[in-house]
């Protein structure tokens, strides 16, 4: 039985207070399996960002419970909580969020730098090497391709050896080849080194590449899909359009 990487239970998340208060989550629970990948999708503003940004403790529910691994986030300080997101897990979003006068090795290295260590070059090397840049490693940004950039950005996540990468549109500034490209080193990532991967994403067709899809609607969950086509998912999410309020 697989243990789970990330668990949320009754996750519930407000924004404001009375009349104007948002209800961006509301009671979710969900469990993500270590060794696996899924995509959340649902329409605009269902809350996809807010549960990523849960999930991974970039924020905090107003109630309920999230724990990676056996760890509980909600219990954890601020800094506590940084330092888990620094050395537990990883993040790949839209923007490439690389620093324009840094080589691709020197920002893949920032996060261990940042953490006050000494990145090896060898890991370094190794995980431009696993995105298929071993070659680019003394490229500035400016030097690099779109998706060039977020395989960077991608290294960067993984030098870490995260417990679960998060995924926040990895693929929307790409163009269709390159963003399958990405899409299919996500997917390695889980087949061949056993790890977690949770991405949101609108596409039909990136979300196609997870073992299963989580559809959120106005901040709940409103059922799954695994082992779905694009076809298949793209018909599901035009249902979903059509939930009355």
């Amino acid at each position: 039985m697989r243990s789970n990487a990330i668990e949320l239970r009754a996750v519930s998340r407000q924004y404001g207070s009375g009349g104007a208060g948002v209800t961006a989550l509301d009671g979710v629970s969900l469990a993500f399996p270590t060794g696996t990948f899924t995509a959340v999708m649902g329409p605009s503003g269902s809350g996809k960002s807010t549960l990523l940004h849960c999930a991974a403790g970039l924020d905090r529910p107003t109630s309920g419970s999230v724990r990676l691994g056996e760890t509980e986030l909600t219990a954890l300080s601020e800094r506590r909580l940084t330092l888990l997101r620094r050395e537990r897990v990883g993040f790949v979003f839209q923007a490439f969020n690389l620093l324009p006068s840094l080589t691709a090795e020197q920002n893949v290295a920032l996060p261990l730098r940042l953490a006050g260590r000494r990145p090896p070059k060898a890991r370094v090397r190794e995980v431009l090497h696993q995105v298929g840049l071993g070659d680019r490693g003394r490229h500035r940004p400016s030097q690099l391709s779109g998706g060039q950039q977020q395989r960077v950005a991608l290294a960067r996540a993984l030098i870490t050896c995260p417990e679960v990468l998060f995924g926040d549109e990895p693929t929307g500034a790409l163009d269709q080849q390159t963003g399958r490209e990405v899409l299919s080193l996500l997917r390695g990532l889980v087949d061949t080194e056993g790890g977690t991967v949770v991405m949101v994403t609108h596409d039909p067709v990136a979300a196609s590449y997870a073992d299963r899809v989580v559809f959120l609607v106005d901040g709940r969950v409103h059922g799954e899909l695994g082992g779905a086509s694009a076809g298949e998912i793209a018909a599901h999410m035009t249902g979903l359009e059509a939930v009355p309020c």
